[in-house]
């Protein structure tokens, strides 16, 4: 029998604060440009899959308005805590954080119901003239708020004279060709703002791994809704399970190292004939030396202990190594 296709709801941006009613979702978001781009998209899927209506809601973060680097505000988990504190509150029903924010310990109350299909993973460089990182000259002031991207550019070019960059991603880039010669970015979010053609080289995965679940999303709810509706077929058709599996065994490395968001740590899980390949990085913070370590299992879609069970032994071999020595852990997430 064929089933009628549900209507799309209709997708806005709320004004204020909007009361919960039968029929809507609200989505909590931060307000930056990648934000609201990035839940734009996983509203009108919401919006598709269930016939709701969706509102943006926008939540400000600490993180947000700070100025301080985002070692000394704690690491990206201060993107996190106000959009998690508006569900709890009742003041959005959902909540899309870009996934390397989200802290890889449980919250009370909180789950995650989706990590839909990955955008591209990848550092990208937006340089000056068009420049490439080999050709930045010798010297040349490259701006990250990213131990971890700090460390892999002075392990590349030791020369570099490397710089904490805050700011939203107008902000970064406005300074390239100013007090800065190129700023790292992740491609991903460069992609969702329509500012890909401000990127000049983007960094092979194999050699520059990335955070753990970058380039991807994390949907949360409250834990007393994942299962029922319309939060099933809003999962349903938000969730991509490779995706899925890839940031599980990422995530689960990460957690094992207890290693802040800050840490300088790189991950990238990907999946090649049935397998999942982990590979990961743990590196002083000055680039001098790095730790790196590759595993693989056999894969399937729906086996969820696989990628845990990679993300643990990966983590394992690095401890046993002495990533711990090398590199700032035990902050925990």
């Amino acid at each position: 029998m064929l089933h009628p296709q549900i209507p799309a709801g209709r997708v806005f941006r709320a004004a204020g604060p909007i009361h919960t009613r039968a029929g809507l979702l609200r989505i909590g978001t931060r307000g930056s440009r990648l934000a609201l781009a990035q839940t734009t998209t996983v509203a009108e899927a919401v919006a598709a899959a269930t016939g709701c209506d969706v509102a943006l809601v926008v939540i400000t973060t600490h993180g947000d308005i700070s100025r301080e680097s985002l070692s000394q505000l704690g690491g990206t988990g201060v993107f996190v805590s106000a959009l998690r504190e508006a569900l709890i509150a009742g003041e959005c029903d959902l909540a899309v954080h870009s996934l390397k924010d989200l802290p890889t310990g449980p919250c009370d109350g909180i789950v995650t119901g989706a990590i839909p299909e990955r955008a591209d993973a990848r550092d990208a460089l937006c340089a000056r003239d068009g420049l490439a990182l080999r050709d930045l000259p010798t010297g040349a002031h490259v701006g990250t708020g990213s131990p971890r991207r700090a460390a892999q550019l002075s392990a590349a070019r030791p020369d570099l004279r490397v710089h904490d960059l805050r700011g939203n991603v107008d902000t970064r880039l406005g300074r390239v060709g100013t007090d800065l010669d190129a700023v790292v970015l992740a491609a991903a979010g460069l992609d969702r703002s329509g500012l890909s053609a401000a990127i000049t080289e983007r960094f092979p995965l194999e050699t520059v791994p990335t955070a753990p679940g970058q380039g991807a999303l994390g949907i949360e709810c409250r834990a007393a809704d994942l299962t029922a509706a319309p939060y099933v077929a809003a999962f349903a058709a938000l969730d991509d399970p490779d995706t899925h599996a890839c940031a599980v065994a990422e995530r689960t490395l990460l957690a094992t190292l207890e290693a802040g968001c800050a840490a300088p740590v790189g991950a990238t899980a990907e999946l090649h004939d049935g397998s999942l390949v982990l590979r990961a990085a743990v590196y002083r913070l000055d680039g001098a030396e790095q730790l790196t370590v590759e595993v693989a299992a056999g894969w399937e879609a729906g086996d969820w202990e696989t990628p845990g069970a990679l993300g643990r032994e990966a983590a394992r071999d690095l401890l046993d190594r002495g990533a711990a020595e090398l590199a700032p852990l035990g902050g925990g997430r």
